[in-house]
């Protein structure tokens, strides 16, 4: 979202409703509002879990040590809890990695990780780190299940996190959504966010609107049937709403 009142209202407003992690980056050029709101807040720092991340065109060693010196200034944060590789650029990533782990090393980034990784990038990241990524952000919706990334980083011991998990708001109306949002008195973006939880998988739903913040939070009262994790599961159709890992390029945005 935009830099300026429309990104601090809205991190503004969800730190008040009780929501603790801010994912932002730096191609989205809203780093200076989400430090602003966080330094308005009135809420400790260790509290807060601040996750940014390198953009393609930045990638390199020394050019992402320069990027994430740029990211914590505007950021107004002496660290970040999360730096991600934002996407896997060929021939970049594994030099954008070392920045990463010399990031780490020095405690100015509390985890790092990678984001957009297919298992192949994963398997040639790791033939050369000495620090494996803790995380991977990926696209993730019942549409997009990534039942192979998720294996993947369950076998190696690497959290996944979903980006677009409601799927952009595209098939909320979906009849199966639709049935178990009424089965469960829900909506359907409270199905599909329940779903993520119940899997295991680190959410980030988006939204500026405080109403649907509140809703987005309040999945922790209920649980679906072991069925009903499957009904959502048998969406899978490889409905990839943003860009595929393996076509990205410098010139991909």
């Amino acid at each position: 979202m935009d830099d300026g009142e429309s990104v601090y209202d809205t991190v503004s407003s969800a730190l008040e409703i009780g929501y603790r992690h801010i994912d932002t980056a730096s191609t989205y050029r809203n780093e200076e509002g989400v430090g602003r709101a966080i330094a308005d807040s009135g809420i400790p720092r260790e509290e807060i879990f601040v996750t940014t991340k390198v953009w393609n065109d930045e990638q390199g060693y020394e050019e992402t040590l320069a990027a994430f010196d740029r990211s914590l200034k505007r950021l107004n944060l002496d660290y970040v809890d999360l730096y991600l590789v934002h996407w896997p650029i060929p021939g970049m990533y594994k030099d954008t990695w070392q920045a990463l782990e010399k990031i780490y090393r020095d405690k100015r980034a509390r985890a790092i990780g990678v984001s957009n990784f297919h298992p192949h990038h994963s398997d040639d990241l790791m033939k050369d780190v000495t620090i494996k990524p803790m995380i991977n952000q990926i696209e993730l919706h019942p549409q997009l299940s990534q039942v192979e990334v998720r294996e993947y980083c369950k076998e190696h011991g690497i959290a996944v996190e979903a980006w677009s998990p409601i799927g952009k708001a595209t098939y909320l109306d979906h009849p199966v959504l639709k049935e178990l949002a009424e089965k469960y008195n829900r909506t359907a973006a409270q199905i599909m966010i329940r779903w993520d939880y119940q899997n295991d998988i680190i959410t980030i739903p988006k939204s500026v609107h405080a109403d649907r913040q509140k809703e987005n939070a309040d999945i922790f009262d209920f649980e679906l049937s072991n069925e009903d994790m499957e009904k959502i599961e048998s969406l899978n159709s490889g409905n990839r709403l943003g860009t595929d890992p393996d076509t990205v390029s410098l010139d991909s945005f």
